[in-house]
């Protein structure tokens, strides 16, 4: 069946996590496209799962990469030699959030920004209880794996760190669980794998009431929908709060692996004494990450981009008109196209990546189609992607299963 050299290779000695990869056979990418080794040429309609936010291989970043190679590549643990990108990188993260946010851990991912900030809480509260969200979603890891509130995903893991309590997104009622034993509350801004969920303004402003009168952390999780994804920043800047904790990564790379915790000084200074290196990582923070991030953030800042974020998703929503489109939820570009079922869905998927259109679904809701295009994507793309979308979606519907 697999006639590349290269794709046996790939079944036989590189670790799996499905049944069934998607087996393109990746030759190079370039802002929005994925070309495989026959010069086919794939829309990359996710992203990457949301890491490529300003395209692939974008000019400033390559141009970032290239630069911090001719100096240096790793040459200490995060936090002891000062190394230049990593300041520049923490000074303009500094400068894009509200006081005392200011002083920043870099890390290599999510759940390692994840892992970080849940050590943090419990070092500088002395408490260990922890509330987090049923269907929120923070990595998987063995600590972020435990605050994700999905037992599909957990259940053959356990036993996970104990300690943690779920509570339903967005329901008020449920924060009467944040008392004086807590140490942190750790939620996503906007539940990314349960299928894109938003809680409104008064649920935010509510749950950041009960922190502070308990003295409980809040923890947002920005990983996914954070730089720009949401038309803001930061997704938290829609709701009129802010975290003591803020977690980034995946669009904050631009292609290069890195995510970070953020906290102010006081509460980040915990880390440092009993015991000394209450938290370390060899290559997080590494130069080239570093450089490329800035180049990311400076590029979304000054190619205007996040300004560009609800007219291009409000075209997604006008275009994708369908009979089978049951419903379309979205935070600026993560979006989620809800459809009868899994079944559909998946067969919708197949024939878009036949058309050359690489999508998803959610890992806790799997009948809904992940739209999370980099934010660079045109209008005349958006156009052109939703036209074969749509033509996947007719021939489902007019070749249904028997």
């Amino acid at each position: 069946m697999f006639n590349s050299l290269t794709q046996r290779q790939f079944l036989q000695l590189v670790a799996q996590t499905s049944e069934e990869p998607l087996m393109v056979e990746v030759a190079s990418a370039e802002g929005c496209y994925i070309y495989d080794q026959k010069g086919k040429k794939y829309f990359d309609l996710i992203a990457g799962i949301g890491v490529s936010s300003i395209g692939h291989r974008h000019p400033a970043v390559i141009d970032a990469i290239k630069s911090q190679t001719d100096k240096n590549l790793h040459v200490m643990v995060f936090g002891e030699f000062i190394q230049t990108p990593q300041v520049r990188l923490a000074e303009a993260l500094c400068k894009t959030l509200p006081d005392p946010l200011e002083v920043t851990y870099f890390v290599n991912s999510g759940s390692e920004a994840a892992e970080g900030a849940l050590k943090l809480a419990k070092r500088y509260t002395g408490r260990f209880k922890m509330i987090s969200c049923i269907d929120g979603y923070h990595g998987s890891s063995h600590g972020a794996l435990s605050a994700s509130g999905n037992e599909v995903l957990k259940q053959n893991f356990r036993p996970l760190l104990p300690g943690f309590q779920h509570i339903d997104f967005g329901d008020t009622t449920s924060l009467d669980l944040i008392d004086f034993k807590t140490a942190a509350v750790i939620i996503e801004t906007v539940q990314g794998e349960a299928g894109v969920r938003m809680a409104n303004k008064p649920y935010f402003q509510k749950l950041r009431e009960k922190c502070t009168e308990t003295g409980a952390l809040l923890i947002l999780d920005e990983i996914q929908c954070g730089f720009g994804r949401t038309g803001k920043l930061w997704a938290f800047e829609h709701y009129g709060i802010q975290p003591d904790i803020l977690l980034a990564a995946k669009g904050m790379g631009g292609g290069m692996p890195i995510g970070c915790f953020i906290s102010s000084k006081e509460i980040m200074s915990s880390l440092k004494q009993n015991p000394i290196l209450g938290h370390i990582t060899t290559f997080g923070g590494h130069p080239i990450s570093t450089a490329a991030s800035l180049a990311t953030l400076e590029t979304i800042q000054n190619e205007n981009l996040i300004d560009q974020v609800a007219r291009k998703a409000l075209l997604f929503k006008k275009l994708l008109k369908h009979d089978l489109i049951k419903s379309i939820r979205n935070q600026g570009l993560l979006m989620a196209v809800e459809f009868e079922s899994y079944e559909v869905l998946k067969r919708i998927i197949d024939s878009a990546l036949e058309a050359g259109i690489i999508t998803d679904w959610f890992l806790f809701c799997n009948n809904s189609m992940r739209i999370a295009p980099p934010l660079t994507i045109s209008e005349i793309e958006i156009k052109e992607v939703c036209q074969t979308l749509l033509k996947s979606i007719e021939w489902v519907s007019k070749n249904p299963l028997s």
